[in-house]
Formats: C-alpha cells, structure tokens, sequence
C-alpha cells in the first residue's frame, strides 16, 4: 500500500509566486476550508499561501492506481486554479521566491501555526519555501513497525542523493544540491529534539519510541511555552521518517516534490522493493552517527559525496546497490517505474539537471530568464506528467 501527499507551488505564467490558497478554495467552496475531499483525493492548504497540498483519500495498492488518481487530482486542480491565472508547479523549493512574496494561512488551524512562531522563526526558507513528497508505508504489527522504520532510517540517508530537486533559490544556485533539505536540517534549531539529527535514531518499541522522541520534545517545546496545539502531537515530529500512529504507517519525509507524478510513483515503488530486499536479506543497520555523517555530505554532495558507508565509497555506489537490490525484489509493476530511477543514477538528480540546464542557458541569456524558461519546462513536466531529463 501506497500512501502519497504532494506539495505544490501556485505560480503564474512569469512564475511569481500566487499567494492565494485561500481565496481558490473560498472560490472552488463558497467558503473558506483547510481540505476539499473529492471522491478519490483531496486539496487543500499548507502553511504557506502559494502552496497546496494534494493528497491521496485512500492508500493505493499499485503504483499504476497511484499514478492515475494522482495524475486526474493534478489535472483537475490545475483546472481550478485556472480560474485565478495560476499554474502548478512541482520541485523542493521555488526557485525565485522572496519570502516578503508570500504569507503565512491565516484561517482555521491558524493557531498551530501562532504557536510555532512563538518559538520558531518562521521568516525563512525552511518554513515558507519548502515542498516535500511524503509517502505514507503502512505496517500490521509493532515488530513490523519497528523494523521498517530502522530500515528506512538507513535508506533515508542516501535518498536526497536521487530525490534533491532544490538548486535554486531566490534567483541564485544554492550552495548544497539539495538546499531544502539544507534549510530542513536547521529550521527548528531552536528545539533541537524536534528535528533531531533528520535521520531518526533507532526504535526499540512503540513504548521508548513515544517516550524517548515524541515525549522529549513535547517537554522541550512546552518549557518554550509551546501550547496544547503542539504537545505530544506525532506530526511535530520533524525527522525525515516518523511514526503516524493514528494510521498505522510510517511518513517519509525526506523526498523533495519531483516535477511529476510519475517520478513520485518511481520513488516510492523504489523504497517499497528496497525495503522488501532488505527485509529479505535481513540486513545489517549501520551506526546511527555514520548515517548522519553520511546524510549531511548527502544533502551537500548529492550522487558524487564521499560516504563511510560499506556498501559503497560513493552515494551513487551506495544507491546503485539499493537500486539493484530494488529490482530484485520489485513485482512488475513496480519495474515498470524504475527505469527513472535508473536515469537519475546515471544523469544525476533533478536538482543537479535543473542546475546544470539552468547555468547553461544563462551562457546565452540572463539568470533569471533562464530560471523562467527551466522551471516552464518543469511546470509542464507536472501537467503532462513526463520525467525531465
């Protein structure tokens, strides 16, 4: 089972960002909602105003299934921000974005949001410009649970380095190939227990799981002054993987927004067979302090960093071994998808393609018309639903 949630930016044809969530939904509703459910997905806000969340109403049970109800909810909210001169647009973070160019939703639920800012500085990239794929994976029993969430916490490590989609922001390349992710790590730093180290540490149970992560940081935040709407809540949990108790599954949140739909369903037909392999094979978990090392020069380096890991000298190496095991282990369904990921290994992530085409037409014109002209693609990319390579 497959479980997806999709963020994407409202852009208009000159890519501005279109901080209006609100006012599409008020338009789509007559009122103003957090979430509309259609039959078989459902739109709606995040807490930034130029992005909207599209989400699954049910887990999928084959990638072909998730790519035609995703796809139809792409089509038919791009059909209804139309209407307001908006177009969608996929990737980890808009690439000219000030952040005096969008706002913070500022109706129902607008008091988690008074409350993290209370905290948190939410003035910055890692709040207002960030759009992440999640993929929910559920499990049957705690035993599964458990082993699942510290496989992925090794697989988590090293999937920015085929995920990153996040070169460029506000009109200049960032200094790392996946900067969301950059700006992720230290967005929280205020309480450090919320984010941890991204990579989660190693679960025993449920019980030291709840007590250890979800409890450390509900008694930070609440020395902080942090209110109920915050406290021993499973969704605060900022790390790259985490427990959704109330549905029985496991959220990844590593992932950069891919360009399409196709490439979302590439990914997570990618986890799901590693994992199967790596259950199969029972394999060995890494040092937890090696996996945030390796993680951070991940994050920096994309493919090409320098790991520790034994199974490779490179993250590319390491990743081709997860991409093997992956088609091992994949149903044919599943294989009909990795031929992306493939390409990814071989041509580099989005990131490192955006980056590169982007510098290339800037040779012949200037930045920030070769960043219109790049990210035009890509935003056709999401309504075609083709991979860009």
């Amino acid at each position: 089972m497959l479980g997806p949630e999709h963020e994407f930016s409202l852009v208009n044809q000159e890519l501005k960002v279109l901080p209006v969530a609100d006012k599409i939904i008020k338009d789509y509703c007559g009122k103003i909602l957090n979430f509309v459910e259609l039959p078989a997905f459902t739109f709606g806000k995040e807490m930034q105003l130029h992005v909207m969340e599209v989400k699954a109403n049910s887990p999928f049970k084959s990638p072909v299934q998730f790519e035609e109800t995703m796809q139809n909810a792409v089509s038919t909210l791009n059909q209804i921000v139309h209407k307001h001169g908006a177009l969608l647009l996929g990737t980890g973070m808009h690439p000219l974005l000030k952040l005096e160019d969008t706002a913070i939703w500022s109706h129902y639920h607008r008091k988690i949001y008074q409350e993290y800012a209370k905290i948190f500085n939410l003035n910055q990239h890692g709040w207002l410009n960030i759009q992440s794929f999640h993929l929910n994976l559920p499990y049957q029993k705690e035993a599964d649970g458990i082993q699942t969430h510290n496989l992925l916490a090794n697989l988590c490590t090293y999937l920015p380095a085929i995920t990153a989609s996040s070169p460029i922001y506000e009109g200049k390349t960032g200094p790392d190939v996946d900067n969301r992710l950059q700006f992720y790590k230290i967005n929280q730093r205020e309480i450090p227990s919320v984010a941890g180290e991204v990579i989660p540490e190693y679960a025993d149970s449920f019980s030291q799981y709840k007590q250890c992560v979800i409890g450390r940081y509900s008694e930070d935040l609440a020395k902080a002054g942090a209110g109920k709407a915050l406290l021993s809540r499973e969704w605060v949990n900022s790390r790259g993987v985490i427990f959704r108790f109330d549905r029985s599954a496991l959220e990844i949140r590593v992932m950069d927004e891919q360009e399409c739909v196709k490439s979302d369903v590439a990914l997570s037909c990618f986890i799901r067979a590693t994992l199967r392999g790596l259950i199969a094979l029972k394999a060995e978990l890494l040092p937890h302090d090696l996996l945030v090392k390796d993680f951070h020069a991940v994050v920096k380096e994309g493919l090409n960093a320098q790991v520790s890991n034994p199974n490779g000298k490179t993250a590319r190496q390491v990743c081709q071994r997860y991409f093997n095991l992956a088609h091992e282990y994949a149903d044919e369904d599943e294989k009909r998808y990795l031929w992306i990921i493939k390409k990814r290994l071989e041509n580099g992530s989005l990131s490192e393609l955006i980056r590169d085409r982007v510098l290339r037409r800037a040779e012949k014109t200037d930045f920030y018309q070769a960043v219109i002209t790049v990210y035009s693609t890509l935003i056709k990319c999401l309504s075609d639903n083709e991979p860009y390579f």
